[in-house]
Order: C-alpha cells, then sequence, then structure tokens
C-alpha cells in the first residue's frame, strides 16, 4: 500500500509529498522571491522601461536655477578667533583661526554682519570641544569646514552662505 504522501508519477516511480515540495516549489518560491527583490531595488527598471531611465539622466543633468554656478560672490572676513581646544592632558592647546564667509548676494552682507554675534557664538561652542586628532588631515578640515558652514546657514537664515573659507589656522 502507498502512503498518502506518494504520488504514482509516469513510469511507475513514485515521488513523496516532500520532495515534490522540496525540488520544485521550494527552488521556484526562492526564484520568486529574488525576482521581486531585483524588481522592487530598480535593477530591471532600464530593461522594462527604458524611455523612463533616460528621462531621470536628463532630469539630473540639468541644473537647477538655483543651483547654477554664479559668479564669485562677496567675501566677509571675521576677526581672529583663539579658542582653547579640548585636550585630555594637562597642557592646554590653542586654536588660532581666521575665516571668511562667501555669500551669494552683496546685499546680504548687512544681514550677516547684524547677526554676526550669534554666528561667531555658534563657531565658537563648536570649535571648542574639537580634539587636536579630530583637524588631523584634509578630511578633519573638510568635516570642519562642513560643520561650521551649517552652523553658520542656521544662525544666518534666510541668508545663505555659500562657502566657509580658512584664511589662516593655526595649532599651538
Amino acid at each position: 500500500m502507498a502512503d498518502e504522501d506518494d504520488e504514482d508519477i509516469g513510469g511507475g516511480k513514485k515521488v513523496s509529498g516532500k520532495k515534490l515540495v522540496l525540488f520544485i516549489l521550494l527552488p521556484l518560491l526562492v526564484l520568486a522571491g529574488a525576482g521581486a527583490g531585483v524588481y522592487m531595488s530598480g535593477l530591471l527598471d532600464p530593461i522594462l522601461n527604458p524611455g523612463a531611465s533616460e528621462e531621470h539622466v536628463a532630469e539630473e543633468e540639468a541644473p537647477n536655477e538655483e543651483e547654477a554656478p554664479s559668479g564669485p560672490g562677496v567675501f566677509v572676513p571675521l576677526d581672529e578667533m583663539t579658542v582653547t581646544l579640548r585636550s585630555a592632558g594637562s597642557k592646554a592647546r590653542y586654536l588660532k583661526l581666521q575665516l571668511t564667509l562667501e555669500l551669494e548676494k552683496a546685499e546680504d552682507e548687512e544681514r550677516v554682519r547684524a547677526v554676526m554675534p550669534r554666528i561667531i557664538d555658534n563657531f565658537q561652542v563648536f570649535l571648542r570641544e574639537l580634539r587636536v586628532e579630530e583637524m588631523e588631515g584634509s578630511q578633519g578640515i573638510y568635516r570642519i569646514r562642513e560643520e561650521l558652514l551649517t552652523r553658520v546657514n542656521q544662525a544666518a537664515n534666510p541668508v545663505k552662505v555659500k562657502e566657509v573659507l580658512f584664511t589662516d589656522m593655526l595649532i599651538q
């Protein structure tokens, strides 16, 4: 007598239901899941809809009016700052810094000067928490520049500061 899980296939061989699930249905489910994952990830978009990818590339290449590169902006030099850096030892470390802000429009200069105490305060709070190790190399300086740019744009909002430029930097 045959079990209920066994099925009689063509040539008289009996295949159990467990083997049927294991060798046929399970691989089909895995392939269907993999196909759905590839489809959802967007890897098939260029194949399934070639016109949409070209439109998307054209949108990325077209510069926005806001992001259009303009000529050099207006430069506003800041007063020299000297801050005490955070150090683990008993020896105090100092950072002497001279910065210049690049603005997009000349009319923004007066607005920036009006909030200059807030900008200097934001810079001082950030710079005092730095350690000498964090300023090593170009990557450290780049990170500091990006943080200062974020802080100046928050303080000078709605004025847009394009760049924070290091005029002089001395660690002692």
